[in-house]
């Protein structure tokens, strides 16, 4: 067995789940609504009262971009309002624990299978997700197969499934790509439920004692877990990093900076990749409204959901393809008798798609199944860590990873018609959390004016407002730290700065997600790496670090325009300053990450 870079990492165990205290969620709420107020009245005062009439061509769209970031706050503060875990009851032991009554028949344990999809990775990789796989346990009998789709039809994978005493599934095209591998895995098997597991998913024993439960209500479709990036750089702590860096005194300030404000630790997650912002904070907290969608790896469905979801959009399908050619005629007459003759040849000539074939075809069959009215599936994010898998490690397959989830969300948004079908309909709550995870991939837009405007003060000395005056400070300064206040208890427990600092600097990537979505060009199904590619990447980051080149000589041109007293209201240069400040440091830790090579051996870590 080859000795792989993340070898070293097997013995590490997953973070727990957040347990927000009760009193602190009260007062992340009370936080919250007084700064969504706070900022409504900023922003009725930003368009009534301070815009600079003599630059409205810089004036209104900075006001527009704070209008939408405030909306994003508002749909944001929906999403994480509060934590609501479902119940799991106790493992299943009987199908019919899991069906309706009027779907049950012959008791027999569940029947799982789990999928591994691969394509081009290492079939020494994919053989410990096997391995791992086959240490599954459960409390009572269950008939339990592993699978893997290989889509590379490789002969050393099949030798190795044969070695492991697993089922090896190929097919001879590669049509719709993971979701065509994943239905023809389906089309061989008949387990109830379905574990999706990528290449490197390494399932922990406990997966299904800890989620069949779940599937004791029947109209459960399906429960994802989070997912967990093992092999992160933990990182050197701060106290560490400085007696390298500066000896004793360093040290010293390190234990001190560490006693008031905890463990901190320098080189941690060059990628940004811990996920527990997502999964832990934004995912977890739309159990409320029945919103948590698939994340494709380490997530369990319920065979029955998914086929119906295929069935009514394989239905949709042919009916759309029939409208298509009979909708202008006005007889109906003639257009029920058209219909009629073109159904059996529209009917062979559709595919069925248990995975809609899309780049996002997670998120895709998790809103056909939370708006399908007449069943009104539902889905649990099951808070716990059931497994552990690779993270990016390296700028490039952490761009074309991050591409894939922005461009597949904006083309089901702008291309897609899943929300005109009939017989479709999310709840208000659903709706504004899907609504949170479009707005979020648009807010490349107004997070890109958030980055010029400071640049265009600082070289003009124009302002935005009509004043940086006393009611400038008294309707912005208020609504900013209350808005930080609550977010840093909203978010506890989980580095708040870093996961804006990601949703700033990945301007650029969404904005080529959105422009490719706009011109109309098809998405490609990139198969993420799971090898570190070489080479820096820094051709990457051109335009972040232009934004910390230009913002850096907008700062050094105003310091001397202050400084000779060609400027009439410093405060304005002040504000920019740090406004610039911050872009700055959202900016770099992008730029270091394309720089990032990783170490040939563990830093040494102290406790």
């Amino acid at each position: 067995m080859p000795k792989y870079y993340f070898s070293r990492f097997e013995h590490r165990k997953p973070p727990e789940p957040l347990r927000t205290p009760t009193w602190m969620m009260r007062l992340w709420q009370v936080l919250a609504v007084a700064g969504l107020i706070l900022g409504a009245n900023y922003i009725r005062w930003r368009w009534m009262e301070s815009l600079n009439m003599d630059a409205l061509w810089y004036a209104v769209p900075l006001a527009l971009a704070e209008t939408l970031a405030w909306i994003g706050t508002l749909l944001f503060t929906i999403n994480i309002w509060q934590v609501k875990d479902p119940e799991c009851p106790p493992p299943p032991d009987d199908i019919n624990h899991c069906l309706v009554p009027q779907d049950r028949g012959e008791s027999r344990p569940p029947k799982v299978d789990l999928f591994i999809a691969t394509y081009s990775e290492d079939v020494e990789l994919v053989r410990l997700s096997i391995q791992d796989a086959l240490k599954m346990h459960y409390p009572s009998e269950i008939i339990y197969r592993i699978h893997v789709l290989d889509d590379g039809r490789r002969p050393e994978m099949r030798a190795v499934c044969e070695e492991e005493g697993v089922n090896y599934i190929t097919r001879d095209n590669n049509i719709g790509y993971k979701a065509g591998n994943i239905r023809n895995g389906m089309e061989h098997t008949d387990g109830d439920f379905l574990v999706i597991c990528d290449a490197d998913t390494r399932v922990f024993p406990t997966l299904l004692t800890h989620t069949l439960g779940y599937f004791r209500d029947p109209d459960v479709a399906w429960v994802q877990t989070p997912q967990w990036f093992f092999d992160l750089p933990e990182g050197e702590r701060l106290h560490a990093w400085l007696k390298r860096k500066v000896g004793l005194p360093g040290y010293l300030f390190g234990r001190v900076t560490e006693g008031i404000f905890g463990r901190l630790t320098i080189g941690s997650d060059p990628f940004f990749n811990d996920p527990r912002m997502f999964y832990d904070v934004i995912l977890r907290r739309r159990n409320w409204a029945n919103a948590a969608f698939c994340c494709g790896a380490a997530s369990v469905h319920r065979r029955e959901a998914v086929m119906q979801a295929a069935l009514r959009g394989y239905v949709f399908t042919v009916e759309e393809e029939i409208a298509r050619y009979t909708g202008t005629i006005r007889d109906e007459d003639t257009r029920a008798a058209l219909s009629r003759a073109m159904l059996p040849h529209v009917i062979s000539d559709t595919e069925l798609t248990p995975y809609k074939f899309h780049v996002s075809e997670d998120i895709y069959t998790s809103i056909v199944l939370h708006g399908d009215s007449e069943r009104r599936w539902r889905s649990v994010m099951h808070p716990t860590i059931e497994s552990k898998m690779l993270s990016p490690q390296d700028l490039l397959t952490w761009m074309i990873q991050r591409f894939k989830y922005a461009a597949g969300s904006l083309d089901i948004l702008f291309h897609d018609k899943v929300f005109s079908r009939r017989r479709f309909r999310l709840s208000p709550g659903q709706t504004l959390m899907y609504a949170t995870t479009f707005w979020s991939y648009m807010a490349c837009v107004w997070n890109a004016v958030f980055l010029i405007s400071p640049l265009i003060y600082l070289f003009t000395g124009i302002p935005p407002v009509s004043a940086y005056s006393e009611p400038f400070y008294l309707h912005f300064l208020p609504f900013f730290i209350v808005s930080e206040l609550a977010f840093m208890f909203g978010t506890w427990g989980i580095s708040a700065w870093v996961g804006r600092a990601s949703y700033l600097s990945f301007f650029s990537v969404n904005l080529r997600a959105l422009n490719t979505v706009l011109r109309g060009e098809k998405i490609k199904f990139d198969v993420t790496p799971k090898e570190r590619q070489t080479g820096r990447f820094l051709y990457l980051v051109k335009p972040q670090i232009a934004i910390v080149v230009l913002t850096l000589l907008g700062l050094i041109w105003g310091g001397i325009q202050v400084a000779r007293g060609q400027v009439d209201d410093p405060s304005g240069y002040v504000i920019n300053i740090f406004w610039g400040g911050v872009n700055i440091a959202a900016m770099l830790p992008m730029i270091m990450a394309a720089m990032w090579t990783p170490p040939e051996t563990q830093e040494a870590e102290n406790a």
